[in-house]
């Protein structure tokens, strides 16, 4: 698993950390990057979502990012309470711009077991292929009855209130503050960058 996160890591473009350690990440709407705090919270969810995006296969493109909140929440995201929130997020934006893949992955995760709440450094020693076999990751095909359509529906009621208070957070002036005050942090540590 730790190769093939390295390997994820460059091909994304996420540095040699997956960008773990910086103090803002930047969050894409649409075009426009809006640099938020890189809180702890993000911090220790976002670890494991990538190693899902390793298991998976899911895209770091917004429809990729889309499908892996749906997966996520099909899933489960333990006591990530940040993975949850965006991930919730993430799946209403996904059934705006591609609701069968959206659904589909949300299936897909109802069926498979994700790695929140494992133990992140033991899991970096797996290997891909066993770890997917032990957590059902591909085995398919996966069938949806009512419960799992039910379920779908409650996520997606949560995650258009969820969504909609992220984007009031997002157009705030508390919010533009930041990230003005981020877009000059990011720019004064490339500047310092030899």
């Amino acid at each position: 698993m730790a190769t093939a996160l390295r390997r994820y890591f460059d091909e994304s473009g996420f540095g040699e950390d997956g960008g773990y350690a910086s103090d803002w990440v930047d969050f894409k709407l649409g075009p426009l990057p809006f640099p938020l705090p890189n809180t702890e919270a993000r911090k220790r969810a976002v670890r494991f979502h990538d190693l899902h995006h390793v298991l998976t296969g899911y895209r770091t493109d917004l429809t990729g990012e889309f499908e892996i909140s749906a997966w996520e929440i099909g899933a489960g995201c333990g006591d990530f309470h940040a993975a949850w929130v965006l991930n919730l997020s993430g799946m209403t934006g996904g059934l705006l711009t591609a609701p069968v893949r959206t659904w589909r992955a949300f299936v897909r995760g109802l069926d498979e077991q994700s790695t929140y709440g494992r133990d992140y450094e033991a899991l970096l020693e797996r290997n891909v292929e066993d770890l997917r076999a032990e957590l059902g990751i591909g085995a398919g095909p996966h069938r949806a009855g009512l419960g799992a359509a039910l379920r779908f529906a409650a996520a997606i009621t949560a995650g258009a209130v969820v969504g909609s208070l992220m984007m009031l957070v997002l157009v705030s002036p508390i919010t533009l503050a930041l990230w003005s005050r981020g877009r000059r942090a990011k720019a004064q540590a490339l500047a310092a960058t030899p």
